[in-house]
């Protein structure tokens, strides 16, 4: 079984969702500390040309909570960034198949940002046609005080991983002989160049998927999810 394992992200780059596609089983941590000015509460979108960066605010808490423990700043109003959406993106071909998905996704009642990402993923993945499972972390019986690839490499052997996928980034991170040495398979994703007519403008590559889907047909989507990546 292939496995991969990450954080929750907000509406994440196509990357994040070939991982998904690439895998037999999807871990989302919950219960891994929460990090400023990362991903997992704000990405990029095109405005007038350029990126622009929309976010899920946040209460003001302890900087060493896990994603699961934070909520959303009382004055979040999510009809305000559904309408910020609306504008950058109206006259997008793909914006009325697209905008009912983030609908959908931004009215989720809950305060919750762990629970709110979840959800979003998991709408997500549907409207992408994937149907990886996805598994909450801290579900799984394993030592939750442990770190780092001492953590990824207990979750594989729970749920009997033979390979585990991580993301191109963290090839500094993780050694494949300590993976060996536990009969399991290190390998790596690397996404493949994804270009496409962004306004008639000078194109922004990596931006959140939201900006994929509202220039691109579904089925191109859902194809450069499965195909366009690499192995490592």
């Amino acid at each position: 079984m292939k496995i991969a394992i990450m954080q929750p992200y907000f509406f994440p780059y196509i990357g994040y969702f070939q991982l998904i596609a690439a895998v037999d089983l999807f871990v989302l941590y919950d219960n891994i500390q929460y990090t400023k000015k990362g991903w997992i509460n704000r990405n990029r979108i095109l405005l007038n040309g350029n990126d622009a960066f929309i976010s899920l605010p946040l209460q003001k808490d302890s900087d060493t909570l896990d994603v699961r423990e934070r909520e959303f700043a009382a004055d979040f109003k999510p009809n305000k960034l559904l309408a910020q959406l609306d504008g950058a993106y109206r006259k997008a071909p793909y914006f009325k198949l697209t905008m009912p998905l983030l609908e959908a996704a931004l009215s989720h009642d809950t305060s919750n940002l762990f629970t709110f990402l979840h959800y979003s993923l998991k709408e997500t993945c549907a409207h992408l046609g994937l149907s990886t499972p996805i598994q909450i972390s801290s579900a799984i019986d394993i030592d939750h005080t442990l770190k780092g690839q001492h953590k990824v490499l207990a979750i594989c052997q729970a749920v009997g991983a033979r390979t585990y996928i991580n993301a191109i980034g963290g090839q500094s991170l993780y050694s494949k002989a300590d993976f060996l040495h536990k009969n399991i398979e290190l390998r790596f994703i690397r996404s493949k160049e994804l270009t496409y007519e962004q306004f008639e403008a000078p194109f922004v590559p990596w931006l959140s998927l939201i900006d994929v889907l509202m220039f691109n047909p579904i089925a191109q989507v859902r194809s450069a999810i499965r195909n366009n990546y690499e192995l490592l």
